[in-house]
């Protein structure tokens, strides 16, 4: 037998920052009963040739000759047991 949930929200966001989307990227607010992936690749300018390689790649190429932040540095957490 099927269940069926009503759900009713109010959800206020008063500020919302997202650092980047990818093509299995899922943002979601609130509740959904299933999400489905979906994933399209259309090449809607005539394209022939791949893009050109922009200066975020460029300037990771080039080594930095400043040390990282505490922020930049990734330090594994461990679970205890």
């Amino acid at each position: 037998m099927a269940s069926n949930f009503f759900i009713n929200q109010s959800i206020v966001i008063h500020h919302l920052k997202i650092g980047g989307i990818s093509n299995s990227s899922v943002f979601q607010i609130g509740s959904a009963g299933v999400i489905k992936s979906l994933s399209n690749l259309y090449n809607t300018g005539n394209f022939v040739g791949p893009a050109p390689v922009s200066s975020a790649e460029i300037a990771e190429e080039q080594p930095s000759e400043t040390p990282p932040s505490s922020s930049e540095i990734f330090v594994p957490l461990t679970g205890s047991r």
